[in-house]
C-alpha cells in the first residue's frame, strides 16, 4: 500500500561542520511560547504546527502530478462539505487521526490513491489547533489547485486570471515575511523547508521503489540536500543526534542539553517549543525530530520492526549505527540551525 505520510525520521543524521560558537555567558535563550500566540492568521498557533507537522507530505508546493498527499485545502473543503459546524469539523479530524482507517475516512479518492495514513501520536491539542486555524482561516492552494478542483466537482469558474502575476507577487511578499520574522520563526522557516525537500524526494522513492531504496538514497543524497538549503538560506543547517546513524553526526555536548529537554516534553506528550540562543552577531536555532510509527521500518526495535533485508543493509552502509531502538513519539535528534542576525 501507498504510504500516506512522511516518515520524517527515515531521513537520516547529516550534519555540516560546527562554526565557531561565542561564549555561553553571551548567549541569550528564548523560546516562543503562549504568550506570543495572536488570533491573527499570520501568529496562529495552528498554522505553525500545520507548517511543522503537516505540508511535508500535504505539500503546497508538489505539482499534481508529483504530490504523495492532498493538499490540506482539499482536506479542509471535504471535511467541510454540508452544514459543517466549527466543533464537528474538528472533532471529524480528531477521529480520523486517531483512527485512521477505511471506514472512518471521508476522502475516498485520496485513499485510494496514497493509501491510509499511518497512525501517529499527535497530542489532541495539537490536532485541535491546527483544525481551528483551517476552519476559520484561508489557507494556502497549490498552483494547480483550482483548476482541479473544479474539474472534479464540475465547476466552471476556474482560476483567477493573472495567476502567474499573483504567484510572483505572493513569492516577492513571502521573502519580505521571512525579513520581518522573529528568530524563532526564522529557524522554524529553515528547519520546515529544508525538512520538506528531503521529505519530497524521499517519499517520492518509498513510493516507488520501496523502503531500501529509500535508505540508499538517504545515504547517498540527503546530506547534499541539506547542504543545498544552508546555501540557499545562507544558514548551517544540521541534523544531528544523541543516538546517530552516521557518526559524523553526533551532537556536541549543548546539543545533548537541548535533546533532553525535548525529550521530556515528548514524554509528557507535550508539543515543543523552540529553543533559540542568541549571541552578539549570530543565532542558534533547536528544534525536535520525532519518530512515527512509519518511521519504526528503520529505526525501531531489530527484532520486532525492521525486516531482516532492511537491518543487513542498514549494518553495510552504516557499521556503527546507533539509530534504533526507537518507540513512537521518541525524540530522535533535533534541527541545529545558526545563522547571522
Amino acid at each position: 500500500m501507498k504510504i500516506f505520510v512522511l516518515l520524517v525520521a527515515f531521513v537520516f543524521l547529516f550534519s555540516c561542520k560546527d562554526s565557531q560558537k561565542p561564549s555561553y555567558a553571551t548567549k541569550k535563550v528564548t523560546s516562543i511560547t503562549s504568550d506570543e500566540i495572536t488570533t491573527s492568521s499570520q501568529d496562529h498557533l495552528g498554522k505553525k504546527l500545520m507548517q511543522t507537522n503537516c505540508y511535508v507530505c500535504h505539500s503546497v508546493t508538489a505539482t499534481e502530478e508529483n504530490r504523495i498527499a492532498p493538499p490540506m485545502i482539499a482536506i479542509k473543503k471535504r471535511y467541510l462539505m454540508g452544514n459543517t459546524t466549527k466543533q464537528e469539523f474538528i472533532n471529524s479530524l480528531q477521529n480520523f487521526i486517531k483512527n485512521p482507517t477505511e471506514e472512518n475516512a471521508k476522502m475516498y479518492g485520496a485513499v485510494k490513491r496514497f493509501g491510509l495514513m499511518p497512525k501517529q501520536a499527535f497530542p489532541k491539542e495539537t490536532i485541535k489547533q491546527i483544525a481551528d486555524y483551517m476552519f476559520d482561516y484561508d489557507i494556502e492552494k497549490p498552483e494547480w489547485f483550482e483548476d482541479h478542483y473544479n474539474e472534479e466537482h464540475g465547476n466552471s469558474r476556474g482560476m483567477q486570471n493573472g495567476n502567474g502575476k499573483q504567484n510572483g507577487k505572493r513569492k516577492k511578499q513571502q521573502g519580505n515575511v521571512i525579513k520581518n520574522q522573529s528568530y524563532s520563526e526564522r529557524g522554524l522557516n529553515y528547519a520546515l523547508s529544508t525538512k520538506a525537500e528531503l521529505g519530497k524526494n524521499l517519499m517520492s522513492k518509498i513510493q516507488k521503489e520501496g523502503t531500501l531504496a529509500a535508505l540508499k538514497f538517504c545515504n547517498v543524497k540527503a546530506y547534499p540536500l541539506t547542504d543545498s538549503m544552508s546555501v540557499v538560506h545562507n544558514a548551517i543547517i544540521k541534523r544531528v543526534s544523541d543516538k546517530p546513524r552516521n557518526p559524523k553526526n553526533i551532537a556536541n555536548s549543548k546539543e545533548k542539553a537541548y535533546i533532553n529537554i525535548f525529550k521530556d516534553d515528548a514524554a509528557l506528550n507535550k508539543e515543543s517549543n523552540p529553543i533559540v540562543v542568541e549571541s552578539a552577531e549570530n543565532v542558534k536555532f533547536y528544534y525536535p525530530i520525532k519518530t512515527n510509527s512509519m518511521c519504526l521500518q528503520c529505526h525501531g526495535k531489530p527484532s520486532s520492526d525492521i525486516k531482516p533485508v532492511t537491518l543487513a543493509e542498514i549494518k553495510k552502509l552504516y557499521p556503527t549505527d546507533l539509530a534504533v531502538g526507537y518507540e513512537e513519539n521518541q525524540v530522535r535528534g533535533i534541527w541545529s540551525i545558526s545563522f547571522n542576525k
